[in-house]
């Protein structure tokens, strides 16, 4: 599975849309999440599949990577390009909303 580092990410924004799912819970994400990431939550990823297109690429965002991780690991399984962001929202330094 490929990786990449909060600040990875918040350098792929200043130049490129990439396709975010956050997959916390949604009180996690009531709190903030990264401007444009579409919400999935783990436990939703294999039944909302059929939202997703496998010709893009898709960076799985958690509070801490762990969950992405098992997100981007159940995408890959199905044919989905997926990277996780390493460090998840706790890392993140970025801009929120």
């Amino acid at each position: 599975m490929k990786e990449l580092s909060t600040k990875e990410v918040q350098e792929l924004l200043k130049n490129d849309e990439p396709n975010i799912i956050d997959v916390r819970e949604d009180d996690e994400v009531a709190a903030g999440m990264i401007p444009d990431a579409k919400h999935i939550p783990l436990g939703s990823i294999e039944s909302r599949m059929d939202e997703l297109d496998k010709s893009k690429e898709y960076i799985m965002v958690c509070r801490s990577g762990g969950r992405s991780g098992r997100a981007a690991q159940i995408l890959e399984n199905q044919g989905f390009k997926v990277i996780n962001m390493t460090g998840g929202m706790m890392a993140w330094e970025g801009e929120v909303k």
